[in-house]
């Protein structure tokens, strides 16, 4: 009992740490544009993030519950050692401004763990090749969609005055601000409830049926969005203001375009990267203006971190698992 209520704690840990990271993603254009000051971003972002609670379901903490790890070999060790290696991974980077993938840090520490414990046959891998190939998806469906919104809008308002158009957007990057932080809270508060429901079922308090308890998907989008609200300011200085220089027309087609793509991704039960999307996003908005416009050292840093997140995270859980669960047998 004790174990799996400090199992539980570490998980809304790392739900908090998943907010403040993805505080970036969730303002970091609409900074840039200055349409809001930082406050007031991190302020309308936590709102949505827990508003999607009323709209979205269950499909990616299912996928996250059952979908990752065989839970037949899940125990409480494994759970907490991947819980362990996700909150390293995302604690380092958060606090050295690098906008990683919390998504893929929990996937690959719960993967890690699980694989610590029993191999290779631990991983379901069905379901964790489909969201391996959405770390690439996410992104190039990001940059394509944003690129096309660019060119359809730019169309649209040519022969508009700047001032006009700038002026209108501004008001229109409110809409796709809102809509970009629903997507996120949709999918990234459902990771941790996956991780609550799953220590929830291997502890015999649900009985035999997996299923998602109501007072676990309110206390996590409620965590989640008070880590939006703290905000991870290193990081949404590097995502917001080093990339590439952003208009609230551009803000505005970048945001509707991850926004859309996390959206169709999380009523598809896949977990998706909202950091890759978004960076996807704006590098196609500030191709439009040529590949000058976008600042390539910049998105390569950033594209390292993607790289490396998931495998870090699966040795911080492996070290994390032999460690916990040597604790276990000798205390």
């Amino acid at each position: 009992m004790v174990f799996a209520v400090a199992i539980i704690l570490l998980a809304l840990i790392f739900d908090f740490y998943n907010g403040m990271n993805d505080a970036a993603n969730s303002i970091a254009t609409i900074v840039s544009t200055r349409v809001l000051t930082p406050i007031q971003a991190v302020m309308w972002a936590a709102f949505f993030n827990f508003a999607a609670v009323f709209i979205f379901g269950v499909s990616v903490a299912n996928t996250i519950g059952k979908g990752i790890v065989d839970i037949a070999i899940v125990d409480n060790s494994v759970i907490s050692g991947g819980v362990i290696g996700a909150i390293l991974m995302s604690a380092i980077a958060t606090h050295n401004g690098m906008p990683i993938s919390i998504s893929h840090a929990i996937i690959g520490g719960y993967a890690g763990a699980g694989f610590a414990k029993a191999g290779f046959t631990a991983i379901v891998t069905s379901s964790f090749g489909k969201i391996v190939l959405f770390m690439f998806i996410a992104p190039i469906l990001g940059f394509i969609f944003a690129l096309i919104f660019s060119i359809i809008t730019t169309w649209i308002v040519k022969n508009k005055k700047p001032a006009k158009v700038d002026k209108y957007f501004r008001r229109l990057q409110l809409v796709s601000s809102a809509l970009f932080s629903l997507s996120h809270g949709s999918n990234d508060a459902q990771k941790t409830i996956g991780i609550i429901t799953v220590v929830l079922f291997t502890n015999g308090f649900l009985g035999d049926t997996f299923y998602v308890p109501n007072w676990v998907i309110f206390m996590s989008y409620t965590v989640i969005a008070l880590g939006t609200l703290l905000g991870g300011w290193k990081v949404i200085s590097t995502l917001g203001m080093r990339v590439t220089k952003l208009t609230p027309f551009g803000g505005f087609s970048a945001e509707t375009s991850a926004g859309m793509t996390i959206s169709f991704a999380s009523l598809l039960g896949i977990p998706v990267s909202t950091t890759h999307t978004i960076t996807g996003s704006i590098i196609g908005v500030g191709t439009l203006r040529g590949f000058s416009a976008v600042k390539w050292g910049v998105a390569r840093n950033i594209l390292w971190t993607w790289v490396l997140t998931m495998p870090i995270a699966a040795i911080f859980a492996t070290l994390a698992y032999y460690l916990i669960d040597y604790l276990t047998k000798i205390l």
